[in-house]
C-alpha cells in the first residue's frame, strides 16, 4: 500500500527487501575481486611490516623508517624526479595540444606520430635509450660529435650530475604524448560560443586563453596531472634498466629502494613498511593536489 501511494505522487517506491538481496547479490562478484586483488594484499602487508621473520608482533620497521637516512633521500630524489618530468611534460604536452588544435596540414599524421613513444613499454624505451646514451658508440654522443662538439667527458646516465636529468629526459620523451593527448581531447571538447564572443570583443590570444580556455580546462587538467604523479612516485622499471639507482646513489627513488630491501636484502617486513609509506605519501600528496586545484577552479572570478 505504502508503495502504491508514493506511486500516485509521483514519489520513487522504496526498495523491497527483495531487491535490496537481488542487489547486493549482483555486486557480490566484483566486491569479491576488489576484496582479492586489492584489500587482502593491502592488509597482508600491513601484517608483514607488523611483524618479523620469527612471527612476533614489532614496530620496529616503522621506528626504522624515520631514522633511515638512504630512504630519506631516496625519497627526496623520487619528489624531485616527480616535480621536474611533470613540469616538462605539462608544459610540452599542453604546448603540443594548442599547436594541433588548430587547422593545420599533416595534423593527423603529426598526431599519430607523437603517440609513437607512449606506445612502447617503458622497458623497451629503457633499453633504447640506455644505447643512445652509451659514451663510447651510442647515437647522441655520435651525433653531437658530427656537429664538431667534444663528447669525450659527456657520460650522460653514467656521470653523477648529469644521471637523473638524463633519466627525467627518458619519462618525458615516453609520457609526454599521454599528457598531449589527454590535454588535446579537453580542448576539442570545449563550447565553441566563448571563443566566438571574445573574437567579436577582440580579446587577444593570450587573454582567450587566459579566461576560457584555462578555466574550462581545469578539470582535465587535474585528471592528468593526477594520474602522472601517481605513475611517477612509483616509477622503477626505466631507472633499473638505466642505471639500478647508479653511480653510486644518484638515481635511487623509493621504490628501487624497496626493491632492494626486499629482493636483495630479503628484508621484507622493513621493505613492507617502506612501502605502506610510500603509499601514504602518495594518497597524501594525490589529496593535497585535488583539493588544491578544486579550490582554484571554485575560486571567485575563475568560474
Amino acid at each position: 500500500m505504502a508503495n502504491q501511494t508514493h506511486s500516485a505522487i509521483g514519489l520513487p517506491s522504496a526498495p523491497r527487501p527483495h531487491d535490496r538481496h537481488l542487489t547486493w547479490l549482483m555486486l557480490a562478484p566484483a566486491v569479491l575481486v576488489l576484496f582479492g586483488l586489492s584489500l587482502y594484499p593491502l592488509f597482508f602487508l600491513l601484517r608483514v611490516s607488523l611483524t618479523t621473520a620469527e612471527g612476533a608482533w614489532t614496530l620496529a620497521h616503522f621506528s626504522r623508517l624515520f631514522q633511515d637516512r638512504f630512504f630519506g633521500v631516496a625519497l627526496l630524489q623520487t619528489f624531485a624526479y616527480t616535480g621536474v618530468a611533470l613540469a616538462l611534460e605539462f608544459g610540452l604536452g599542453l604546448g603540443l595540444a594548442l599547436l594541433l588544435n588548430r587547422q593545420l596540414a599533416f595534423r593527423r599524421i603529426f598526431r599519430a606520430t607523437l603517440l609513437l613513444p607512449m606506445l612502447l613499454p617503458p622497458v623497451v624505451v629503457a633499453v633504447i635509450w640506455r644505447l643512445i646514451y652509451n659514451p663510447n658508440f651510442g647515437l647522441l654522443n655520435a651525433s653531437l660529435a658530427a656537429l664538431g662538439i667534444d663528447t669525450s667527458n659527456w657520460l650522460w646516465i653514467a656521470g653523477r650530475n648529469s644521471a637523473l636529468l638524463s633519466v627525467i629526459l627518458v619519462d618525458v620523451w615516453e609520457w609526454t604524448p599521454f599528457m598531449f593527448l589527454l590535454l588535446l581531447a579537453g580542448l576539442q571538447s570545449l563550447p565553441v560560443e566563448p571563443y566566438e564572443a571574445a573574437k567579436i570583443d577582440g580579446a587577444s590570444a593570450w587573454q582567450t586563453f587566459r579566461d576560457i580556455t584555462w578555466p574550462l580546462l581545469k578539470p582535465i587538467v587535474l585528471v592528468a596531472v593526477l594520474l602522472r604523479i601517481l605513475d611517477l612516485l612509483r616509477v622503477f622499471d626505466q631507472i633499473f634498466i638505466l642505471t639500478q639507482g647508479g653511480p653510486g646513489f644518484a638515481t635511487e627513488t623509493a621504490s628501487l629502494y624497496i626493491y632492494r630491501n626486499a629482493f636483495r636484502f630479503f628484508n621484507f617486513g622493513y621493505a613492507a613498511a617502506l612501502s605502506l609509506a610510500l603509499l601514504a605519501l602518495t594518497t597524501a600528496v594525490s589529496l593535497w593536489l585535488v583539493r588544491l586545484l578544486r579550490g582554484r577552479a571554485l575560486a571567485p572570478g575563475t568560474e
